[in-house]
């Protein structure tokens, strides 16, 4: 994890310019910077991803940015919610923007590097990972989803290979009752067909990250890394 402990950004010009209320946890030196923006899931907001950061590298920039809306229960949510229904790919295109907007000031504001940017999403925030890469092919080189799903409505999409060669941790509770393990297999199964090279894990929890599932992620980052 950086030395520099996540500073909020809820006011002044660096809100103006990155759009959305964040915590950044710059590294040593002027950069560019690898980057991973953190993205939390429902009701969650940008403090709760910090959890992940032992993860990654001591020298890449962290961000946690937090999500568009309120969320009825509490924190913030990506997209609007439909309690009875998955989330579609196009619910997903208002958060897809914002958060494009965001990791286009990142260079400007914190020295990230554009061509080293990475995505860490947990539940919600995995789906808005996926949305993005789908949305903007190339504009992030890997996506740690954690307990997360892939929108519905994306089929035409998947298609078009969009995701190819790109790395993918996927972590799976099979015992969550947030996203059943039958979404789960079937999100692992569109990731593969829209192209990614899929890092595919369960474990034996439900909604969360086991610590097994956490040497696993760490072991992973600098394998994937630029």
């Amino acid at each position: 994890m950086p030395l520099h402990s996540p500073q909020l950004v809820d006011d002044g010009p660096a809100l103006v310019q990155a759009g959305l209320v964040h915590r950044v946890a710059p590294p040593a030196g002027t950069g560019p910077h690898p980057t991973v923006i953190m993205l939390h899931g429902r009701s969650g907001s940008e403090d709760v991803m910090w959890i992940f950061a032992r993860t990654l590298p001591a020298d890449w920039l962290l961000v946690a940015p937090r999500a568009i809306r309120h969320d009825p229960d509490g924190g913030y949510a990506w997209h609007p919610r439909h309690p009875a229904q998955w989330p579609s790919l196009t619910q997903f295109d208002e958060a897809v923007a914002r958060l494009v907007q965001f990791m286009d000031a990142l260079p400007g504001l914190y020295g990230a590097d554009l061509q080293r940017v990475y995505l860490m999403g947990f539940s919600q925030g995995a789906a808005l990972s996926y949305a993005l890469a789908m949305r903007y092919p190339g504009r992030v080189q890997g996506i740690a989803g954690l307990v997360g799903f892939v929108p519905t409505g994306c089929e035409d999409v998947v298609r078009l290979a969009p995701l190819l060669d790109l790395p993918v941790f996927m972590a799976v509770g099979k015992e969550d009752p947030t996203i059943p393990y039958n979404r789960s297999l079937a999100s692992a199964q569109t990731l593969r067909a829209a192209g990614a090279a899929l890092t595919y894990r369960e474990y034996d929890t439900g909604h969360k990250l086991t610590p097994a599932g956490l040497r696993d992620l760490t072991t992973w980052w600098p394998a994937i890394a630029r």
